[in-house]
C-alpha cells in the first residue's frame, strides 16, 4: 500500500466521497460520527480509518493506518525503527517537524505534508496523513 503523500494512499484520494471509496473498499466494517461531526470509515483488513470531514461535503480528508504493508518512498515503515524512517524522510526531503511526546508515545508532524509518525518503543506503529491547504487556505483535493 504505497502512501502518496498530499494525495493519499494507493486508491484512495483526498477529496473522493463515500460512494467513491465504497466502490473500491466496499462498506466499512464499522462507521461512527466524531466529535467534530466527521464520518469515520474503519477497515479492519486494511487497518484503516478514514474521515470524511462534514464541513467539506463528506470529502475524504484524512486517513490513519497501522497497515503493516504501507510503503513510504518506496519502503516498509510500519515497525521501523523511528531512526531508520527519519533517515528515509531526511533523503526525502522531509527534515522539518514538530514533536509531541503523549503518555510515552512520540508524534512527530511535518505539516509542509500533512504527515503524522507515530513511535511508541522506537518503533514506528501508525502513520496519519491528511489533505493540505492551499495558498487560499483552502483543501486542494485531489478528486
Amino acid at each position: 500500500m504505497k502512501v502518496k503523500l498530499k494525495y493519499g494512499i494507493d486508491q484512495l484520494l483526498f477529496g473522493m466521497k463515500q460512494n467513491d471509496v465504497e466502490s473500491i473498499y466496499g462498506k466499512p466494517n464499522k462507521q461512527y460520527i466524531d466529535e467534530e461531526d466527521n464520518i469515520v470509515y474503519v477497515y479492519n483488513d486494511s487497518k484503516m480509518r478514514l474521515t470524511f470531514y462534514d464541513e467539506e461535503e463528506l470529502r475524504l480528508g484524512y486517513i490513519t493506518s497501522t497497515n503493516e504493508n504501507l510503503e513510504l518512498f518506496d519502503a516498509k515503515i510500519i515497525g521501523k525503527s523511528w531512526n531508520t524512517v527519519k533517515e528515509l524522510l531526511h533523503s526525502n526531503k522531509l527534515k522539518d517537524f514538530e514533536t509531541e511526546i503523549v503518555d510515552g508515545t512520540e508524534n512527530y508532524f511535518f505539516e509542509d505534508s500533512w504527515l503524522f509518525v507515530n513511535v511508541d518503543y522506537d518503533q514506528v506503529f501508525k502513520i496519519e496523513i491528511g489533505a493540505v491547504f492551499t495558498n487560499q487556505d483552502e483543501f486542494d483535493w485531489k478528486f
